[in-house]
């Protein structure tokens, strides 16, 4: 197996991570982020909540990687669709 063709399966992986999916009543569907970044979060929000860091600084951090996720997981899913329509 190639170098490229690891690294493409590989991303099927990743694409399978980021599709979770949970239900909540009033806000809908809502995609759930895999256990380590939920661990990830939990920790910021601990330092927060012992104020070793400001709220305002966890909220950024928080946002900063959600949103760079969000772009990997969309690159992710590109290269899944590309792989599946060949």
């Amino acid at each position: 197996m190639s170098t490229l063709t690891r690294n493409l399966s590989g991303s099927r992986e990743m694409m399978k991570t980021y599709c979770r999916r949970v239900e909540i009543p009033v806000l809908g569907e809502v995609a759930v982020p895999p256990p380590d970044k939920l661990a990830y979060y939990a920790g910021l929000g601990v330092l927060a909540a012992l104020q070793v860091i400001e709220w305002p600084l966890a909220l950024v951090v928080t946002a900063g990687h959600l949103l760079a996720d969000q772009h990997y997981s969309g690159l992710v899913k590109g290269v899944g669709e590309a792989l599946e329509s060949t």
